[in-house]
């Protein structure tokens, strides 16, 4: 997991591989608030963005997820949420697997969550081993508009 601010991009683009690089430059480069919810192509299947607006819930009503397919750069451009989040071990217990028709795999219990903030212009890096429990209220609540560039784990 890598957790930032696309305020930083010129300094973590040093560290940072180039899929991910070119996924942070859209989210940098792309006015949102012109951008309809759904799925835009970035590159075919090897990165996409799926643009999302929805209330976040509670904690307990959201599931935890993982995905080995693609990582996620979860991105908040407008409002802020909760993102739970902790590593894989033997001790999740899977709650529905999905990963052959979704690359989506859901837990029914996860062990040693924590929790990210994400307030405008953070966003979050999650890799094949990352679980995570997005959507989490904080605070008041009130609307979100997040973007999820997806990027294919074989550009790294």
């Amino acid at each position: 997991m890598i957790f930032g601010s696309i305020q930083n991009l010129e300094m973590d683009r040093r560290v940072l591989p180039a899929a991910l690089v070119r996924g942070l430059e859209y989210l940098r480069d792309t006015d949102f608030s012109k951008l309809e919810p759904g799925r835009h192509e970035i590159d075919g299947t090897a990165i996409f963005a799926l643009v999302q607006e929805y209330q976040p819930a509670p904690k307990g009503e959201k599931k935890a997820e993982a995905h080995r397919k693609y990582l996620d750069i979860q991105y908040v451009s407008q409002g802020s949420e909760i993102i739970c989040y902790s590593l894989e071990n033997r001790a999740n217990e899977v709650l529905e697997d999905l990963l052959a028709e979704k690359d989506l795999l859901f837990f029914k219990s996860v062990q040693n969550e924590m929790d990210l903030i994400l307030t405008e212009g953070m966003y979050v890096i999650l890799f094949p081993q990352d679980i995570h429990r997005p959507g989490c209220r904080y605070g008041d609540g009130g609307q979100v508009k997040k973007v999820v560039v997806k990027i294919s784990k074989d550009l790294l």
